[in-house]
């Protein structure tokens, strides 16, 4: 008979530990405002970019998925302080849906089960601008450029018909809202995730002078 001193001891497995985005939407939205304060305050986290190549090549694991303009000054990595395989970013040029983008959130939210959509706009952008000026004087834009105003113009057509101050301002938030409407409604992988509650769609602006968003909405 074997020595109950002779008998291994049993291993102790440590558990598997949760993937990064196996948390709410608020606490991923909680987690982008604070790099978002570091970044405004230029004190952001130092990051070792070949620490976890080898997992990130495995999987990844989104804590949010940013359909963000396509405007050079506008970084989400670096405006939120995240590193590689923490944002799933979607740009364009007046951060606007599109079939598109639309297939890429759904997928980043059914297949990557990220928490959490934000619509990124962001001070003095060109694409509004543009879509601005094109509603107030109508006239033939240049190659493809006319499909951003097309797309942009529904988001903002009544607040640039109301005039009044700061209409940039005022149409660059109206268009992250409309968009934000479109994405919590899409049926069916983000409209029943919102319904269930695992998945958060949000609007914010980015200021480019100060570094700091803003949020818009939920939904």
């Amino acid at each position: 008979m074997l020595a109950l001193s002779a008998v291994p001891p049993l291993r102790a497995y440590a558990a598997e530990p949760s993937p990064q985005n196996a948390i709410s939407p608020d606490t991923a939205l909680h987690r982008l405002l604070q790099g978002n304060a570091r970044y405004a305050a230029n004190q952001l986290d130092a990051k070792d970019f070949s620490s976890g190549r080898a997992a990130r090549a495995k999987a990844q694991y989104p804590v949010a998925a940013i359909l963000s303009c396509a405007d050079s000054r506008v970084a989400p990595e670096l405006v939120f302080d995240q590193g590689p395989g923490d944002l799933f970013v979607i740009r364009v040029a007046g951060n606007y849906l599109s079939s598109d983008s639309l297939a890429s959130l759904e997928y980043a939210v059914g297949v990557l089960k990220t928490p959490l959509i934000m619509v990124l706009g962001h001070t003095q952008c060109g694409a509004i601008k543009a879509a601005i000026n094109e509603i107030k004087h109508p006239a033939p834009l240049p190659g493809h450029i006319w499909d951003i105003v097309d797309a942009v113009r529904p988001g903002i057509a009544k607040t640039v018909q109301a005039g009044g101050e700061d209409v940039l301002g005022k149409a660059v938030g109206t268009n992250v809202d409309y968009n934000v409407s479109r994405i919590a409604s899409a049926q069916p992988v983000v409209s029943e995730a919102v319904a269930h509650g695992s998945v958060k769609v949000v609007g914010a602006v980015y200021e480019l002078a100060s570094g700091h968003v803003l949020l818009r909405q939920a939904a």
